[in-house]
C-alpha cells in the first residue's frame, strides 16, 4: 500500500503586491497554520519518507514551519513542475517517486491541488469527500491511500480518502 498526503501551502500574504508570484510569504494566519496540521499528523503517525514541493516561497515556508513538529528529517525535493499544479503534472511528478516511498507528501497549490485529490478518491468517508471536493483551503491536508505496490501504478478514482484535515478542524 501506498499513501500519498496532498498539503496545500498555508495562506500566504498580500501585503507587498509587488512581488512576483513566487516569492510571496505567508500571513500570519498561514504561520499558524502549518504547525497546527504538523502537530495532527505527528499525533495520526503520519509521516512522510519523502517531500515534493512546489518553488513558491509560500510553499517552502509552510514545509519549514511543519518541519520541527515532525520531529525528524525528512528529504524534500523542489520540483517546478509542481507550480503553478495542473493536476496531470502533480500525478507525472508523484508516479516519478521511488517503491520504498510509502507515504508521499506533495505540497503544492489550487486549483490543481484540490482537483487532484478529487480525481484520485474513488472512495472513502462521505463526510470528509463532501467537504474535500467542495473546497480545499489553504493549509488543508487530504491523505489518501492506494491498494499498489508502486507509484507508477496509482491511478485516477483508485484512491481512498483516509482523512481531510483543515486547520479549523485541529485548532
Amino acid at each position: 500500500m501506498q499513501t500519498l498526503m496532498l498539503k496545500r501551502h498555508a495562506k500566504s500574504s498580500w501585503d507587498q503586491p509587488e512581488l512576483d508570484d513566487l516569492d510571496r510569504p505567508l500571513a500570519p494566519r498561514g504561520q499558524e497554520a502549518a504547525p497546527l496540521i504538523a502537530r495532527y499528523m505527528k499525533g495520526s503517525k503520519l509521516q512522510p519518507d519523502l517531500v515534493l514541493c512546489s518553488p513558491a516561497a509560500r510553499v517552502r515556508e509552510t514545509w519549514q514551519l511543519m518541519t520541527p513538529v515532525l520531529g525528524r528529517t525528512v528529504d524534500c525535493k523542489t520540483l517546478r513542475t509542481i507550480y503553478p499544479g495542473a493536476p496531470s503534472r502533480l500525478l507525472e511528478a508523484l508516479r516519478r517517486a521511488a517503491a520504498e516511498v510509502g507515504t508521499l507528501m506533495l505540497i503544492g497549490h489550487n486549483p490543481g491541488l484540490g482537483r487532484l485529490a478529487t480525481g484520485l478518491c474513488g472512495s472513502g468517508p462521505k463526510k470528509p469527500l463532501e467537504r474535500m471536493r467542495s473546497k480545499f483551503p489553504t493549509a488543508a491536508l487530504a491523505v489518501i491511500d492506494f491498494d499498489v505496490d508502486r507509484w507508477d501504478q496509482v491511478a485516477s478514482g483508485a484512491g481512498r480518502l483516509r482523512a481531510f484535515v483543515r486547520p479549523k478542524d485541529v485548532a
